[in-house]
C-alpha cells in the first residue's frame, strides 16, 4: 500500500468522522428538556408537537401530542410537509424512538425538529 493511499484513506475516515459529527451534534442541539417542554404545555403554547409511539402505549398514558407511530411516519409526510420549517417536537417513552423520527425527519428537509429527553418517563418524573 502507498503512502499516498493510506493518506487518502485517513483523510477519508476523518471526512466521514467529522460529517458524522456534525450530524450527531446537529440533532444533540436540537432536543428539549422535559422541564422545558412542562413548561411551555402548562403556559398553553400551541405545538407542533407528535408521539411516535405505538396506539396501545398513547392509550394507557399520554401528553396530549398527536399521535403518529414511529413506523407510520413516512406515510404522514405530505401532512407534515407545511411544518418544513416550524418548530417540531416530537416524544416516545425513553426518547430514542423520537430521536429515529427526529433524524428521519431531518433527513426528509426538516428544519427545525425537537426530541424530547427522556420522553414521557422523565416527562411523569417531574409530576
Amino acid at each position: 500500500m502507498s503512502l499516498n493511499h493510506r493518506t487518502g484513506n485517513d483523510r477519508t475516515r476523518k471526512k466521514c468522522y467529522l460529517s458524522n459529527n456534525l450530524i450527531n451534534q446537529k440533532s444533540r442541539n436540537m432536543d428539549i428538556t422535559v422541564e422545558e417542554l412542562k413548561e411551555r404545555l402548562d403556559k398553553g403554547e400551541d405545538l407542533h408537537f407528535y408521539d411516535v409511539r405505538e396506539e396501545h402505549e398513547y392509550e394507557e398514558d399520554n401528553l396530549g401530542a398527536k399521535l403518529i407511530p414511529l413506523g407510520e411516519l413516512p406515510d404522514h409526510l405530505d401532512e407534515l410537509e407545511p411544518l418544513k420549517d416550524e418548530e417540531i417536537i416530537i416524544h416516545c417513552r425513553s426518547g430514542a424512538r423520537s430521536g429515529k423520527a427526529a433524524r428521519f425527519l431531518e433527513s426528509q428537509g426538516f428544519n427545525n425538529v425537537r426530541n424530547v429527553l427522556g420522553g414521557i418517563l422523565a416527562y411523569r418524573e417531574l409530576e
